[in-house]
Parts: C-alpha cells; sequence; structure tokens
C-alpha cells in the first residue's frame, strides 16, 4: 500500500469506529440509530425542515419521514406549519427535549472529553480539516453516476 492508501485506510477506520460507537449506544439506549441522530439534529432548540436533516446528515428522506412522524406520535416532536411553505418544520416537544436530554447526555459528555483529550494533542484546526475533507469526499464520489 502507497503512503496516501495508508492514510486514508486510517481515516476511514476511524470515521467507522466513531459511527459504529454511536450505534452501538443507541442499541444499548434502545432507540434506532436514526432516531438517535435525528434528536440530536433537533437538540439545538431550533425548528428544522426533513429535507435540511436529510441533506445534513444525510439520512434518507423515507426513514427522517418515518422517525419524524414516530416522534410525533409519541409527543416528542411537533410539526410547525410555515408561512408560504408547503414543508412543516419539526421541533422539539418539552417531552421532546427531556427525553433527548436524557439519550444524549451521556454522548454529550463522551464527545466533550474526547475532544478535550485530542485538543491536549492537537490543534482545533483538526476539526476544520475534517469537515472539509468530508465535503471533497462527498463531492467526488457524487461525480460518479
Amino acid at each position: 500500500m502507497t503512503q496516501e492508501q495508508l492514510i486514508l485506510r486510517r481515516l476511514m477506520l476511524a470515521t467507522e469506529k466513531m459511527d459504529g460507537a454511536y450505534y452501538l449506544y443507541s442499541r444499548k439506549k434502545g432507540v434506532k440509530e436514526n432516531v438517535m441522530t435525528l434528536l440530536y439534529a433537533l437538540d439545538d432548540g431550533e425548528a428544522h425542515f426533513q429535507q435540511q436533516i436529510c441533506r445534513d446528515w444525510l439520512i434518507p428522506k423515507t426513514t427522517v419521514n418515518t422517525n419524524v412522524k414516530e416522534l410525533v406520535r409519541d409527543g416528542y416532536a411537533t410539526l410547525i406549519p410555515q408561512t408560504g411553505k408547503r414543508e412543516k418544520a419539526i421541533a422539539l416537544t418539552e417531552k421532546g427535549r427531556t427525553y433527548a436530554a436524557k439519550i444524549l447526555e451521556h454522548i454529550y459528555t463522551a464527545e466533550k472529553n474526547a475532544l478535550n483529550r485530542t485538543l491536549e494533542r492537537f490543534s482545533p484546526e483538526f476539526v476544520e480539516a475534517l469537515d472539509y475533507f468530508s465535503d471533497c469526499l462527498c463531492q467526488e464520489l457524487d461525480k460518479e453516476d
């Protein structure tokens, strides 16, 4: 393997490890992985559109739609009509914010601790570099039809 291939392999393994950690945590909590991601996306206190969530979090529209319906049915989310728009915004209810806090509390603590440990060793620019790499990778993969 070339040096470039070894670097890419390490990067891909690291991202798979992170994805796997979230997956295993969601299973331990008894929550579908995409529901947990949706709760994470909505836990910023803002209302979001399904299209935006699909685009930002790379979750299929049908999955987001199904998960939103479940959250609304269970009283964790509400749909907010938007003036002049057909699509409704999604926001957590008070019950949903409490539920999300319960599910995400340990994740936020773990992320914060992992970030602090990482920043002791590396520059904060690693986040910008990873974000840039992920954007470039998406663009490159979109080129092939």
